[in-house]
């Protein structure tokens, strides 16, 4: 008689397989990036990341009835606007490309659920996400800043506001302003981990949001650091954060779990640029199956702990869960 376990009883065809599966990706744990541009008649593929487009208000409408089709309705609006300056002032003015998106998504699809990135990089002259003085980003500052852009996003209609800019105290400033404007009820989605990452470079094509000196590093965090992402999560919750975002996700699953168990707050995985075009590349060369590499990563963020999944693949992934 044989003394080992027998593990493979349990894989034997697709039936006992798929009923035994510990983790799944529904499409209601996809959030699908929209990149919205100011302008007429732009639907502008970004090069890095194929099959992602920058759009015009008056190009969305075939893109939010795609996503509808495939249940894909919760989004992130990121906004590209014509003018730039030193205070970033397009992006909490009531009428930038952000705050006309939402209202025009609203009206036409009320369905959606609108989340509002909530930075000032695409907005600077200079790229950075907050005021700078003599080459220093100033992190008190900046926080005001931040707060008017989150206001004037929810007096726009957005059902989330989601501060990726890493200043110091952001999130408390933010849930004050929307406060005291009664906006009790709007939800903040707090970027709690994000590392100064080297794969963010085709986001910065997407939103052109490049820094035009320096980096990030002395807002972003360091990615040798694992102990500093718990520091970061725990004051965001202090400060008033409803919800956790780890970016970037794949090289960082153990911060995902780490996060994931020590907080008992939703985490949202990004699945940035980077790990995007990426897979791209290397499907289209044909060295790699993309269905499954993309499958395979998304279900390794929720195995981490993430509850949600901000992915470019959005609608990738949604048609393959149609079948």
């Amino acid at each position: 008689m044989n003394s080992f376990i027998r593990h493979r009883r349990l894989r034997r065809n697709d039936a006992i397989r798929t009923m035994i599966r510990e983790h799944h990706v529904r499409v209601d744990d996809l959030i699908y990036p929209l990149f919205v541009v100011e302008g007429k008649g732009m639907k502008n593929e970004i090069h890095s990341m194929p099959g992602i487009y920058q759009y015009s208000l008056d190009q969305l409408e075939t893109e939010l009835n795609e996503l509808m089709q495939l249940g894909i309705l919760s989004i992130m609006v990121f906004g590209v606007p014509l003018e730039k300056d030193e205070q970033g002032s397009q992006a909490y003015h009531s009428h930038g490309i952000v705050q006309e998106a939402i209202r025009w998504i609203k009206e036409r699809f009320p369905q959606f659920y609108v989340i509002a990135d909530t930075c000032l990089c695409q907005y600077t002259s200079h790229g950075h996400c907050g005021v700078v003085e003599n080459g220093e980003v100033l992190n008190d500052p900046s926080l005001s800043l931040l707060a008017a852009t989150a206001v004037s996003q929810a007096e726009a209609g957005a059902d989330m506001i989601a501060p990726s800019n890493m200043m110091d105290g952001f999130v408390a400033e933010i849930r004050l302003a929307l406060d005291q404007h009664g906006y009790e009820h709007i939800p903040i989605l707090s970027y709690a981990v994000k590392y100064a990452s080297g794969y963010y470079g085709p986001f910065r094509d997407a939103a052109q949001s490049k820094p035009q000196f320096g980096d990030r590093r002395s807002y972003q965090m360091d990615p040798a650091n694992a102990r500093e992402a718990m520091r970061e999560a725990t004051s965001d919750i202090a400060e008033g954060a409803d919800l956790l975002m780890v970016k970037p996700g794949l090289a960082y699953l153990d911060i995902i779990y780490r996060v994931r168990e020590a907080f008992s707050l939703p985490i949202v995985a990004y699945n940035v640029s980077g790990e995007y075009a990426m897979v791209k590349a290397a499907a289209k060369e044909g060295w790699i199956d993309e269905r499954k590499v993309v499958e395979e990563t998304l279900v390794g963020f929720k195995r981490a702990g993430a509850d949600l999944i901000l992915t470019y693949h959005a609608k990738d992934m949604a048609n393959w869960l149609k079948g």
